[in-house]
């Protein structure tokens, strides 16, 4: 009985003792539980910050000068779908008002792109030739849509044979979403001033009405490539209109029809800029130095390449002038 006594005596110290140890073990678990979670999310506000801010160091492009030792002649270069229209605007309009710069070839590979900045590339590039400086356009492997509207703003047009260009045409194009949005539940209330207000909605079929709105706006924007070409070219309007029908003609095709001037390569195009600009001897070459961020250097063309899709997809204007293979 003493034996049993004395047992149920230091039990309950035991179990205390367990108690108090289990808590300590609890109280550890959290502690590093809180410390782990707050060290993640640090190095996850540090990496932000670092790349927020890598990203927003940019390397300073400049420019580099390559050829001989005659006046200088500078390359533009107008690449992809034609989205926007400020930095090829600001290019041209820097070595128009720069007098060491004597003429300017701006180099085409584009299927065109949104109306609007078409013609104010467009816009820059017939004030630089009419300010009395040579801007040549040199069309690579495609120069169509609004890529051919921005090329006859220039003072002559180097195509190469095998260049597709010329597209005379707008498109308009929407998507239709509603069959998909029925099979998921999807329901739309548009609350609307006018009729036409949400027409290429993509929530619901296109009708009549809408279709006639919309071809009345692209036909307008087509008078207005019309126009530009005709006079450009100095051709008549019916004759134009017979290869104004969106599709696409080599540069040997073009050349025959008198919608380029010449055929040749790019260096061919630099040649007859440095004759029409009365340059003396081997021209001086002056390019752009592309701007990278540090982010964009570490992953070489990533940056670019998921940009370039992002703008595809989102950034592109309903309105084109633009070759669709």
């Amino acid at each position: 009985m003493e034996q049993e006594s004395q047992n149920n005596q230091t039990r309950p110290v035991q179990n205390t003792v367990t108690v108090t140890k289990v808590q300590k073990d609890n109280s550890s678990k959290w502690f590093w539980g809180i410390f782990l979670s707050l060290f993640i999310l640090a190095m996850i506000i540090v990496a932000i910050s670092f790349f927020a801010i890598a990203n927003a160091i940019k390397r300073d492009g400049g420019e580099f000068v390559t050829g001989g030792n005659g006046d200088k002649i500078a390359i533009v270069e107008l690449n992809d779908v034609i989205i926007t229209s400020d930095k090829i605007v600001e290019q041209i309009k820097l070595y128009r008002e720069d007098k060491s710069i004597k003429a300017i070839v701006l180099r085409i590979n584009s299927p065109g792109g949104g109306v609007a900045a078409s013609q104010e590339i467009y816009e820059e590039v017939k004030k630089t030739r009419d300010s009395g400086k040579i801007i040549v356009v040199s069309m690579g492997a495609i120069a169509a849509s609004g890529g051919y509207y921005v090329a006859v703003g220039s003072s002559l047009i180097v195509s190469n044979p095998g260049t597709l260009t010329g597209s005379i045409g707008v498109i308009a194009q929407f998507i239709s979403i509603k069959d998909l949005a029925d099979k998921l539940g999807i329901n739309q209330t548009v609350i609307k001033s006018g009729n036409l207000k949400d027409a290429g909605n993509p929530f619901r079929q296109m009708n009549d009405s809408d279709k006639a709105y919309f071809q009345d706006v692209v036909d307008n924007s087509f008078g207005q490539f019309l126009d530009v070409v005709a006079k450009e070219r100095k051709m008549d309007k019916e004759t134009l209109l017979k290869y104004a029908n969106g599709r696409v003609f080599t540069g040997l095709q073009a050349k025959e029809y008198g919608l380029v001037d010449s055929l040749g390569t790019f260096e061919d195009a630099i040649r007859i800029t440095s004759k029409m600009a009365g340059i003396e001897g081997e021209p001086r070459i002056v390019r752009e130095k592309k701007k990278f961020s540090f982010f964009e250097e570490l992953l070489g063309s990533k940056i670019e390449d998921v940009t370039d899709i992002k703008g595809k997809l989102f950034d592109e204007p309903v309105l084109q002038y633009k070759f669709q293979p």
